[in-house]
């Protein structure tokens, strides 16, 4: 039962991913009390392959310091000792791959202090899990509703069960039903993703597979570009898998409207990149994957990321899609920041105010450091988009302009941000609130006016 004061605080988090489990290691950390509410049965591998890049993995060091010594024993980056710091090559998808132009040789992306790690999703959920107590997770708890009163935060699932907390926080994905609770008042039209005019068939092979195709080419994660179709590959899983992304730009309107997947037939998805010059190797390559197209989608625009008590954490409330592989980091950085807030509200609430109150305040400071540099990193996205499916207006398909954009400090602002800047930032906001709305009226300098 949740109570309006800060020794009864209590948070929900929705969602069991990426964000809202670093959330919850940073709370347990903290001593904030929290449940989980996972909708699904178990853990999602979903995604696959995931990285977070060295912003993404100095939030996680600022949550927990051990998390990078079991991160590590799973993590796998290129094979080749000389491109540790590479964080893809550029080459092209039609015939050749572009060995014969004269940018090859020169047309990888990264920087002297990033080094590329890569991990297959469900074995970096795993770890976060062993930071916190097993019985914070409640799996098969699917919300369907939220109802904010004045005290508290209900929530409603579809197994009928009913929970209540005093902070909710949404890291409920994509299709977040949080995300609607906090949009519609205001801004309807922003709760759904926008389909991204491209979608991709998506696979994770033995590296045996991997190699019969492509050799030693898999040795180095690529991105291959082409005419309204690239190819993204990397290796996961300590270098046993190797994870594949086959992409198509498509300006025709997304069929289905519940569900970001269509099933088509192995003759369709086959066609899709049949016929247009593509190399021989794609075409084997796609052979491996299953026949469903993985649409992409993004939250293009969002014009908050709370409501009250409630507020939305990782995809739920920034969406993105994966060209600069950054999401995942952007949602540990929402932890970062969001567990900070919270461990302040939690501890710090004068005698007789309001719970609600420092709670708000610490939801809109939250909000005001996290919003731009997230949603920057999704119109960042959109725009790489463009580039490696030769459709920007400025760099179309001269791979010179393409790589001088992507090796000019493109990553830069993402990769080595001030993170203990943005956290005291968001403190240093909310304790401003508070002191603005919580100072104790004062009678002696109170002036009167008489008419």
């Amino acid at each position: 039962m949740a109570g309006d004061s800060a020794k009864k605080m209590h948070v929900a988090i929705v969602g069991a991913g990426i964000a809202g489990l670093a959330l919850a290691v940073g709370l347990h950390k903290k001593g904030v009390p929290f449940t989980i509410y996972e909708g699904e049965k178990e853990y999602s591998v979903v995604g696959a392959g995931i990285g977070f890049g060295p912003n993404g993995d100095l939030a996680m060091d600022m949550i927990e310091e051990e998390f990078h010594s079991k991160y590590n024993a799973i993590c796998i980056g290129n094979k080749a000792a000389d491109a540790q710091n590479v964080y893809f090559e550029g080459l092209l998808l039609q015939e050749g791959l572009g060995f014969k132009e004269s940018w090859y040789g020169h047309s990888s992306w990264g920087h002297p202090d990033y080094i590329r790690r890569a991990a297959h999703r469900n074995a970096v959920l795993q770890i976060l899990t062993s930071f916190i107590p097993i019985e914070k997770v409640r799996f098969s708890k699917l919300l369907t509703n939220i109802e904010q009163l004045p005290d508290k935060v209900i929530l409603k699932f579809a197994d009928g069960g009913v929970a209540e907390a005093d902070a909710v926080v949404g890291a409920d994905g994509i299709k977040s039903v949080v995300r609607e609770h906090v949009l519609w008042p205001l801004y309807p039209a922003q709760v759904e993703p926008v389909y991204a005019d491209s979608y991709c068939y998506r696979g994770v092979i033995p590296i045996a597979e991997a190699k019969d195709i492509f050799g030693d080419l898999t040795d180095v994660a690529k991105m291959y570009i082409g005419d309204k179709r690239c190819v993204v590959t990397y290796l996961i899983s300590g270098g046993e898998e190797f994870n594949f992304l086959l992409c198509v730009a498509d300006d025709k309107p997304w069929k289905l409207k519940n569900t970001v997947t269509e099933k088509v037939t192995h003759e369709g998805m086959m066609a899709d990149f049949e016929g247009l010059g593509a190399d021989d190797r794609f075409l084997q390559l796609l052979r491996k994957a299953q026949p469903i197209k993985w649409g992409f989608f993004h939250h293009r625009y969002t014009s908050t990321y709370h409501r009250d008590r409630v507020v939305l954490v990782g995809d739920s409330a920034h969406a993105s899609l994966p060209f600069q592989a950054a999401g995942a980091g952007q949602g540990l950085e929402d932890a970062l920041v969001l567990s900070n807030v919270i461990a302040e509200i939690f501890k710090t609430p004068e005698k007789g105010a309001p719970l609600g109150a420092y709670i708000r305040a610490g939801f809109a400071a939250h909000d005001s450091v996290r919003r731009p540099r997230a949603q920057k990193q999704l119109e960042r996205a959109y725009e790489m988009s463009l580039m490696i499916h030769f459709n920007h207006p400025e760099t179309g398909s001269d791979m010179t302009k393409i790589l001088s954009k992507l090796q000019q400090g493109w990553f830069d602002w993402i990769w080595f941000h001030d993170l203990d800047a943005d956290v005291q930032s968001a403190l240093g906001k909310m304790r401003s609130t508070q002191k603005a709305c919580f100072q104790p009226f004062d009678n002696k300098k109170a002036s009167v006016r008489v008419y």
